[in-house]
């Protein structure tokens, strides 16, 4: 963890996002958010938290003196209704995705809703989305985005449409394991990976078929996020419950060695099926005489959970359960 500085704030850590930089910005992030719960930036300014009471804030940064206020709040984005009384209960949120001025949410009520930042009410809302609970979202393109939920579903929902269903669902196969996180390639949006409980890492071409073109063996215990480089989608980063952070490196032309895996070092072999990944649209060829991954355990060291990481240019930050949080400033270097 040579190249990481860590921040110790004596709480456990479940979310971090960078500050974006504008496009033609030369210098690196400087300012990320963390939170207890979900959360995303909206904007330089403004960021959009998730909570467990089944609210969705958005804070507006002040740079001048480092604080937030509220913006906007909706109270009840997620809740359960009790048929025995005329109460709403909080339903958990989840997940949230923001594509400038929309907000997309998603519960353990199986409920999706489309917000936008000028907006008291939501736009859209699915109620009953889903009779399992939704973990994660993406968008896809403008109109449609992602879904994946607790048996193993990963569905593309297109808001064009009226009608409240998914226009396609994609699940793995055998037990219907939980999905956690899902997040979609930048430059090639047919390509999407997700993570589950079972710490497997799933490569999605959501043009053909419905399960994913590769299942490759990754961590040891839960999945909790993916996320593909923003501007270099050959590299993915995944965190864990079983503590590491692994950087995925479609990039080089890696020659074959004996197939182990160094704790904090390099490998050049992957992980079941992953040996057959190449750089064809990075992630969906099957050609084994193509370039291999580099894999590399970033955290080493780590006993407790990674629960959230975030990429931006070189830059990566990470939160745990060991209440520090993580800073890497040389991703490529």
């Amino acid at each position: 963890m040579e190249d990481f500085s860590a921040k110790f704030v004596s709480q456990k850590i479940s979310k971090t996002r960078w500050r974006p930089v504008p496009a033609a910005a030369l210098q690196p992030p400087e300012l990320f958010a963390t939170g207890s719960w979900d959360n995303e930036f909206f904007d330089q300014e403004r960021i959009v938290a998730a909570s467990s009471t089944g609210s969705v804030t958005i804070f507006r940064h002040h740079q001048n003196n480092q604080t937030l206020s509220i913006n906007q709040r909706w109270e009840r984005a997620h809740y359960h209704v009790d048929p025995d009384t005329p109460f709403y209960g909080g339903a958990s949120c989840t997940g949230v995705i923001c594509n400038n001025p929309e907000i997309v949410t998603v519960g353990e009520d199986g409920r999706i809703n489309l917000f936008r930042a000028d907006h008291r009410e939501a736009v859209r809302t699915i109620e009953n989305a889903d009779s399992s609970t939704l973990h994660a979202v993406t968008f896809l393109r403008t109109t449609e985005i992602l879904t994946v939920n607790s048996i193993g579903q990963l569905k593309i929902w297109d808001f064009r449409q009226q009608r409240n269903e998914p226009s396609q669902i994609f699940s793995l196969t055998g037990d219907r394991i939980p999905l956690h996180c899902v997040d979609r390639h930048p430059n090639q949006q047919h390509i999407v990976a997700t993570g589950g409980q079972d710490g497997m890492l799933s490569i999605w071409d959501v043009r053909q078929g419905s399960m994913p073109v590769s299942l490759l063996n990754a961590h040891e215990a839960e999945m909790w996020e993916v996320h593909f480089h923003p501007s270099n989608p050959d590299h993915l980063f995944t965190c864990s419950e079983d503590g590491s952070l692994w950087h995925w490196d479609t990039s080089t032309d890696v020659s074959e060695k004996p197939s182990f895996f160094h704790q904090g070092g390099r490998s050049t072999t992957l992980p079941s099926h992953a040996a057959n990944q190449s750089v064809i649209s990075a992630w969906l060829s099957n050609n084994p005489t193509k370039d291999r991954m580099e894999i590399t355990n970033l955290v080493p060291n780590q006993t407790l959970s990674v629960n959230s990481l975030d990429v931006l240019g070189p830059c990566l930050v990470c939160g745990t359960d060991a209440e520090a949080i993580y800073v890497n400033r040389h991703l490529f270097a």
